[in-house]
């Protein structure tokens, strides 16, 4: 028995998903990329995770649209824990090292200035992708 992944369009709230993390992507990429030329003996590990950060966020947005083949829908699930374990890693240690960033950054402290978006997008990014799974159909 042979088995073919849905191809069908994304729409809605997964579109708007994929936009979201677009735009994350090239900003993270573009704010790491000034950071490191400007300013990385600041901050370097902060500078160093923001570059990874934006790394994760591309891959992420990748695999999301992607996501009805079943490889990437699981790239797309790695890259998002990957990215929800960064946040909370990055988060806890503003906290508790405060002196690690030169300033706020993106991740710090939660992303609690940019109103808990890089917290709150990997939680929804991965309900989504519990409740799209590809479905696999009869040939």
């Amino acid at each position: 028995m042979s088995h073919t992944v849905s191809r069908a369009r994304m729409t809605g709230i997964g579109r708007v998903l994929v936009i979201v993390y677009a735009v994350m992507a090239l900003a993270a990429t573009g704010r790491s990329f000034v950071q490191i030329v400007r300013r990385f003996d600041e901050a370097p590990l902060a500078y160093s995770l923001s570059a990874l950060a934006a790394a994760v966020y591309i891959l992420a947005t990748l695999a999301l649209v992607l996501a009805r083949r079943r490889g990437w829908y699981t790239v797309a699930w790695v890259a998002i824990v990957f990215e929800l374990t960064g946040v909370l890693v990055v988060g806890a240690l503003s906290l508790l090292v405060p002196s690690l960033f030169g300033h706020d950054s993106v991740w710090s402290y939660f992303g609690m200035g940019y109103l808990f978006v890089p917290l709150v997008l990997p939680v929804f990014g991965l309900w989504w992708l519990r409740t799209h799974r590809p479905q696999a159909e009869a040939a």
